[in-house]
C-alpha cells in the first residue's frame, strides 16, 4: 500500500515544477529573442570577425583539425600572409565543428553555416541556466530564478549573441559563468573532483577568448581578499592550488596562449597567489609542529627571504626580458587615455572606446539601480562566496566603464545582483502581507491560542510600523511594474538596436516603409565574379575579414589588426595625394582600391568619418612621419569636407575616391549638387579627377566604391 504524501512532500514537488517551468521558459526565451534578425532577414552572419570566423570554420570542418592547425592563410595581408592555427582561439571553431560532427553521425544533416548562425542563440540558452546555478549557489533559487530570467533578455548580452553574431564572446560568456560557479563550488566544499571541473572550464575558456585574462587575475583577487580578511582555509588553499596549476597548464596548450601563463605580466599576479597559498600553508603546518616562539622566528626570517628572492627573480627576468611587460590593450584598461595618446589602433575601434553613462540604461535598464542594492545584501551576509560576487562586480563596472566592449562581462554581474537584489525585496515584503483567514475554518484551541499571541505580538509592533500591509503591498507593486518596463525596454532596444544585420542595412523611407541597403554583399559578389582570383584589393583593415570571406580575393589588411606598420602603409596611400598614393599601392602590389562612403543614403559609419583615424595610425610610423593630422584640419581647427576644408584633404586620395562623380549627384530635395548627408554640407571639390585610377564599380546606394588601379606606363 502507498504512503500517503505529505503536505511538505507536496510542496516540495510544486516548487520544483515552478523553477523547471521558469528556467525552461527563459532559456527558451533567451534563444528565441536571438533569432530576431533571422525572422526579418534571411540567415547571414553579420559584423566583421564573424566571417573570419566562419572561413576558418568551414576550412575545419572540410580539412580536419591537423591541417587547420597548419593552415597558412595566403588571401590576408599580403604578401605576409598568416598562419591561422597559431594566431587565434580556436574554441569557437571547434565546438561549432563538434555539433556538425554529432548531427552528421545522428544523419541530421545541416549546413555548417546554420550551425554557426544559431550556435550564440543556443549558448545564450546555456548561460540562462548557469546563471541560475550561480546565484542559487550564491544566494537562493528565488534569486538564481530571477537572474535567469533577466539575462534572457538583457541587452547588455543579445547585443554580442543575437543570431549570426558568431564572435567569441558567442560561447565565452557561458564559459566565464561555468568556471566560476566551478570556482565557488570548489571553495565551498574544498573538493579536488570540483576544482578540477573548474580547471577544465578554465580551459574551455582560454581556448575561446582572451578576456581569459580576467578570470585569471579575478580568482586570485579574490584569494588574496580571503587571506587579507582572515579567511583563508584548506577549502580555499585546494581549490586554488588545484584550479590554478591544472588551469595552467592547459591553457598553455592552445598555441597562441603558449607560454604566456608564466612570460607575461599579465599572469604574474596569479602566479604570485599560488606562491603566497603554498607559504601560508607551509606556515601552518610548521605552527602545528613548534612553539609560538620558534614559530614567530621562522616566520619572520622564512618570509623576508623569500620576499627578497621573489623581488629579485622578478626584476632580473623583467630586466632580461623574460617576463613581456602589459600589453596596450591592458594598459588602456588601467587609464583610458593610453591608447589614444600612445597607441591609435587600438584607439581607433569603436569598441575599445569609453562608456557613455547612457549606454549603462540602454543595455541594462532596471539593473542600474538594483546594482547596488545586490551589493547591500552581499555586504549584509558577507560570506567567502559573496565576496567573489562582490569583487566580481566593483571590478568588472569599472572595466566596463573605461571600454565599451566589456559591457558584455558586465552584464552577467548585473543581472546576478539585480536578482538578489529584487529576491531580497520582495521576501523581505511579502512577511508584511497579511492575509485573512479563510472565514469557516476550524480552529483548535492550540491555534487559537498562538493566534491570540500573534495578535498581540503584531500590535506591539503595529505601533511602530503603521500600514504595515500597505506599505507592502505597495512596494510589491511597484517592483511589479518595474519588471514590466525592464521587459518592455529590452524589447524595445533588441528590436530597434540589436535585430539588424550590420551587413544588411535597414533604414526608414520617406512614407515610413523600410529600405533595406544590401550593398555590401552587391560589391563583394561583383569583386568574386569579375576580378581575376589572383587580385589584391586594399580596403581600410574594418573590411578585410568580410572581403576575403564573401569576395575570396587577397586583401592587404584585415581585422587581425597585429601588424601596425602595414596598416599604416594603408593609412599613408588613403591620406596622401594620388601621385604618392600610387607609389605605396604599386608598392603594396595593389589591384583594386575599395571605400565605403555614405554621403548619398546618409550611412555615418562610412571612411570619412573614420578617415582622422587613417591620418594619425599613418603618421604613427617613420614612413609616415611627413602626415600630420593638423594638416586636415581648417584654420578654425574644424574636421571639414565643403570649401572650408584645406587643399590637403582636398586633394587627398581618400576624398578622391569618395566623391568622385558625386559633385553632379543629388542627394536631398532643397540643395545643391553633390550634398553630403551625413556631413551636412555640400563639398569644397566637386570636378574631381583621377589619374592613376579608375572607377570600376560604385553599388546602387553608393555605400561601396571600387576602383581599379592602373597599371604603370611602358617605359621599355
Amino acid at each position: 500500500m502507498a504512503e500517503p504524501v505529505t503536505a511538505d512532500q507536496t510542496v516540495a514537488k510544486q516548487k520544483f515544477i515552478v523553477k523547471l517551468v521558469v528556467l525552461t521558459l527563459s532559456a527558451a526565451v533567451a534563444f528565441a529573442v536571438r533569432l530576431f534578425a533571422v525572422i526579418r532577414f534571411e540567415s547571414v552572419i553579420h559584423e566583421f570577425d564573424p566571417y573570419f570566423n566562419y572561413r576558418t570554420t568551414k576550412f575545419l570542418t572540410e580539412e580536419g583539425y591537423y591541417n587547420f592547425h597548419n593552415w597558412f592563410d595566403d588571401r590576408a595581408w599580403y604578401p605576409l600572409g598568416r598562419i591561422i592555427g597559431g594566431t587565434i582561439y580556436p574554441g569557437l571553431m571547434v565546438t561549432s565543428a563538434f555539433i556538425f560532427r554529432v548531427l552528421h553521425y545522428i544523419n541530421f544533416t545541416l549546413d555548417i553555416r546554420e550551425i554557426c548562425v544559431f550556435l550564440a542563440p543556443l549558448f545564450s540558452g546555456l548561460t540562462v541556466l548557469v546563471t541560475y546555478l550561480l546565484t542559487k549557489e550564491v544566494q537562493n533559487e528565488g534569486a538564481g530564478l530571477l537572474a535567469a530570467a533577466f539575462i534572457a533578455i538583457v541587452p547588455g548580452y543579445i547585443s554580442r549573441s543575437v543570431a549570426g553574431s558568431y564572435d567569441n564572446e558567442a560561447i565565452a560568456i557561458f564559459c566565464m559563468l561555468l568556471t566560476y560557479y566551478l570556482w565557488i563550488k570548489s571553495v565551498k566544499n574544498g573538493s579536488i573532483l570540483w576544482a578540477s571541473f573548474c580547471a577544465l572550464a578554465y580551459f574551455y575558456m582560454v581556448s575561446s577568448w582572451g578576456g581569459y585574462v580576467f578570470l585569471i587575475n579575478l580568482i586570485p583577487l579574490h584569494v588574496l581578499a580571503l587571506m587579507i580578511t582572515g579567511r583563508f582555509s584548506h577549502r580555499v588553499y585546494v581549490a586554488y592550488s588545484v584550479v590554478y596549476s591544472l588551469g595552467t597548464v592547459l591553457s598553455m596548450q592552445i598555441p597562441f596562449v603558449g607560454f604566456q601563463p608564466v612570460l607575461t605580466s599579465e599572469h604574474m599576479g596569479a602566479l604570485g597567489v599560488f606562491g603566497l597559498c603554498q607559504i601560508i600553508a607551509f606556515a601552518q603546518y610548521v605552527r602545528s609542529k613548534v612553539s609560538e616562539e620558534s614559530y614567530q622566528v621562522i616566520l619572520r626570517t622564512v618570509v623576508f627571504v623569500i620576499a627578497f628572492v621573489a623581488a629579485t627573480l622578478l626584476v632580473v627576468a623583467t630586466f632580461l626580458q623574460k617576463i613581456a611587460p602589459w600589453t596596450g590593450r591592458f594598459y588602456s584598461l588601467l587609464d583610458p587615455s593610453y591608447a589614444k595618446n600612445n597607441i591609435p589602433i587600438i584607439a581607433s575601434v569603436s569598441e575599445h572606446q569609453p562608456t557613455a553613462w547612457s549606454s549603462f540604461y540602454f543595455d541594462l535598464q532596471l539593473l542600474v539601480f538594483t546594482f547596488p542594492v545586490g551589493l547591500y545584501y552581499c555586504f549584509r551576509e558577507l560570506t567567502d562566496v559573496n565576496i567573489f560576487i562582490i569583487m566580481y562586480g566593483v571590478t568588472s563596472i569599472y572595466f566596463a566603464g573605461v571600454m565599451v566592449r566589456l559591457m558584455l562581462v558586465l552584464a552577467p554581474i548585473m543581472c546576478i545582483l539585480g536578482g538578489i537584489a529584487i529576491n531580497g525585496i520582495l521576501v523581505g515584503y511579502m512577511r508584511n502581507v497579511e492575509e485573512p483567514p479563510a472565514a469557516n475554518a476550524p480552529t483548535t484551541t492550540k491555534q487559537a491560542a498562538a493566534s491570540a499571541k500573534g495578535r498581540r505580538t503584531n500590535q506591539v509592533g503595529d505601533n511602530n510600523y503603521p500600514y504595515k500591509s500597505e506599505v507592502a503591498h505597495f512596494v510589491i507593486g511597484l517592483v511589479t511594474v518595474l519588471l514590466l518596463t525592464y521587459v518592455f525596454h529590452c524589447t524595445w532596444v533588441t528590436s530597434e538596436a540589436y535585430s539588424s544585420p550590420s551587413i544588411v542595412l535597414a533604414a526608414r523611407g520617406g512614407h515610413g516603409g523600410r529600405v533595406i541597403f544590401d550593398d555590401f554583399r552587391e560589391a563583394y559578389y561583383w569583386l568574386r565574379q569579375n576580378t581575376p582570383e589572383d587580385a589584391k584589393v586594399m580596403s581600410w583593415w574594418d573590411y578585410g575579414y568580410q572581403i576575403t570571406a564573401m569576395a575570396n580575393r587577397t586583401v592587404i589588411v584585415d581585422n587581425n589588426t597585429w601588424n601596425n606598420t602595414h596598416i599604416s602603409r594603408v593609412g599613408q596611400a588613403m591620406s596622401s595625394p594620388e601621385d604618392h598614393a600610387y607609389e605605396i599601392m604599386h608598392e603594396l602590389d595593389v589591384d583594386y582600391v575599395l571605400v565605403i562612403f555614405g554621403g548619398v543614403t546618409g550611412y555615418s559609419s562610412d571612411d570619412i568619418n573614420k578617415f582622422l583615424w587613417m591620418v594619425r595610425i599613418g603618421g604613427s610610423t617613420p614612413e609616415g612621419a611627413h602626415i600630420k593630422e593638423t594638416d586636415y584640419f581648417t584654420r578654425s581647427g574644424e574636421y571639414r569636407v565643403d570649401k572650408e576644408a584645406p587643399p590637403t584633404m582636398k586633394n587627398c586620395l581618400m576624398y578622391k575616391l569618395c566623391y568622385y562623380r558625386f559633385g553632379s549627384l543629388y542627394t536631398e530635395g532643397g540643395q545643391a549638387t553633390g550634398y553630403d548627408r551625413v556631413r551636412r554640407a555640400e563639398i569644397g571639390n566637386k570636378d574631381i579627377e583621377l589619374e592613376h585610377l579608375e572607377e570600376a564599380y560604385t553599388t546602387e546606394h553608393w555605400l561601396v566604391r571600387i576602383y581599379k588601379v592602373k597599371k604603370q606606363a611602358n617605359r621599355g
